[in-house]
């Protein structure tokens, strides 16, 4: 009765993956790959706990999971990682219109679009993918490069020049671009000494990079929400979603580009990937604004007819943004199961596959069970966030965040200890202090993942030893 139990067995612990992933990845900057890692150390402690044919669907439903209920914090609690880019501006400005429900829906439906075509895209995946893999490999050092140079000059003048004397214009036109300078060159200095001087125990190396994320995206996120004292105002129970097919086409097109681009590029996440596939293919005229009247029943018939704010750009935006971010955390992973001959190994990236890699490899057919895995996940996942939802439009506005992010730091404060002990609390300090600095100097906070492209760039290039001695850290 094997062929009938270890089926079984595996939908369940795919279901309990997802719900563990649903329920503990909705607390503010808790991130999947943290909660990847514990769950990963008690399975080494105790094996019998999952069965070693089902771990990579329980993960893989984690990440599935992550995907999409990561969108109410970061849309609702304003609670940012590494990826906020692709969604975070237009989803905080409709919630301030009280339109978090399409902000949260559109994302989601886009991250369910990004589920499907991560399947359909199998002939592509398995055909051509290799070749590519093959051809780029070698190139991938200065591709970081040209990442990296892009990035950088993106980050244009935020400032209006106000002020009475030049000096102050100037400092007002120009203070996020320097701070984005700042940000980069630190992360980048701090990830040249952390890749070569690392204090993180040997025994917790597979998590050493967790201290580091944490300080540089979930603290100040949590900070700022404490600092800031924000109230979500009341939100509006729209009865449709404000976009049509064209919507979904075009964002999806645009989510795909920057998403493959995330899952292969080394350290480039989806908030990157979105700002080149957005600047690549945005090219879209705006559309008028319409007026659509809040139901009478509302409370906010009372305060102000709401505009329709939103245009075609931030519809595109939200639901690429979904897209991509699948395609990021959880493409990455899939890619490690495409096992061909140009491709024995896979192609995997993305921490849950460096997370699993001590104790887990992929055979030939994992592929199959893994794309099951993640369809029936996503299904369950979209269904649990169009109710969590609901719940947040309805009682956000009365919600006590702050204790909520109390109970964030707290939390993440523990994993790191357990995790990575006293080294990764003063990891964590470090990189806070310098995290802080895009939330008040209003620059790009993927400047900070600098901490990784550059010493991976250099080593790829065959620099990084080099620069070590240089900097004496060799």
């Amino acid at each position: 009765m094997d062929f009938l139990y270890r089926p079984s067995v595996i939908i369940g612990y795919s279901l309990l993956g997802t719900l563990i992933g649903s329920v503990f990845c909705s607390i503010p900057s808790l991130h999947i790959y943290n909660l990847a890692g514990v769950a990963f150390v008690m399975w080494l402690g105790v094996r019998s706990l999952i069965p070693y044919y089902a771990l990579a669907p329980f993960f893989m439903s984690m990440v599935v999971a992550f995907s999409f209920m990561n969108t109410i914090p970061m849309t609702f609690l304003g609670a940012f990682d590494e990826s906020a880019g692709a969604t975070l501006l237009p989803s905080a400005a409709m919630v301030s219109q009280g339109k978090g429900k399409d902000a949260s829906l559109l994302t989601g439906i886009g991250t369910l679009i990004g589920a499907l075509l991560l399947i359909l895209l199998t002939p592509f995946f398995y055909v051509i993918w290799p070749y590519i893999y093959e051809i780029v490999g070698a190139h991938l050092h200065w591709a970081l490069g040209v990442v990296m140079v892009f990035y950088i000059m993106s980050e244009w003048p935020k400032g209006a020049g106000r002020g009475t004397h030049p000096w102050t214009k100037f400092k007002d036109a120009w203070r996020n671009v320097f701070a984005g300078l700042f940000t980069f060159t630190a992360s980048a200095m701090f990830g040249l000494i952390f890749t070569t001087q690392s204090i993180i125990p040997i025994e917790a190396a597979f998590q050493n990079i967790m201290p580091v994320f944490v300080g540089f995206f979930a603290f100040p996120s949590i900070i700022q929400s404490l600092i800031a004292d924000y109230d979500v105002p009341k939100q509006y129970d729209s009865k449709q979603i404000n976009a049509d097919w064209k919507d979904f086409g075009y964002g999806s097109g645009v989510g795909v580009v920057g998403g493959l681009m995330a899952a292969y590029l080394p350290a480039v996440t989806a908030g990157i990937g979105a700002l080149f596939a957005g600047h690549a293919t945005n090219h879209q005229a705006l559309d008028k604004p319409k007026m659509e009247d809040p139901p009478e029943d509302s409370d906010l018939a009372i305060d102000y007819v709401m505009p329709e704010m939103y245009y075609r750009q931030e519809r595109n935006f939200l639901i690429s943004g979904g897209v991509g971010k699948i395609f990021y955390y959880v493409g990455a992973f899939l890619l490690l199961f495409v096992i061909t001959d140009m491709t024995p190994g896979g192609m995997g990236r993305g921490g849950l596959n460096f997370i699993l890699r001590p104790a887990f490899s992929p055979e030939p057919g994992d592929y199959w069970l893994i794309s099951g895995t993640i369809l029936f996940s996503a299904a369950i996942s979209f269904f649990m966030l169009y109710l969590v939802t609901k719940l947040c439009i309805k009682y956000i506005h009365n919600f006590d965040a702050a204790m909520l992010h109390y109970f964030a730091l707290i939390v993440v404060t523990v994993i790191i200890y357990f995790m990575t002990g006293i080294p990764g609390l003063i990891i964590t300090a470090i990189t806070t202090i310098i995290g802080m600095v895009p939330v008040f100097f209003n620059c790009r906070r993927s400047h900070c993942m600098a901490v990784l492209l550059v010493p991976i760039a250099l080593n790829m290039a065959g620099y990084g030893d080099l620069i070590g001695q240089m900097l004496g850290l060799v």
